[in-house]
């Protein structure tokens, strides 16, 4: 588990670092993914499914759908 924690806590202070200039577009998009990604493990992980292949299904269709709010509320 000691293996993990580091790459993750490097990957997470990166990500926050890496995402101040944004648009909020791509803001949707990254928060989108990571809420469909975090959304789709969780419920494969339940129903008794691979949460590997729920994360990447939930993050895709996460990001779609965060893209599309994202731009939606730039124009106003």
């Amino acid at each position: 588990m000691k293996i993990l924690t580091y790459p993750v806590l490097v990957l997470t202070l990166a990500g926050t670092v890496a995402c101040t200039n944004m648009s909020s577009e791509q803001q949707g998009t990254v928060s989108g993914a990571a809420i469909g990604a975090a959304a789709g493990a969780g419920i494969s992980a339940i129903a008794g499914g691979n949460a590997g292949i729920g994360a990447l299904v939930g993050g895709a269709l996460g990001g779609v759908a965060g893209n599309i709010k994202g731009r939606n509320t730039s124009r106003y």
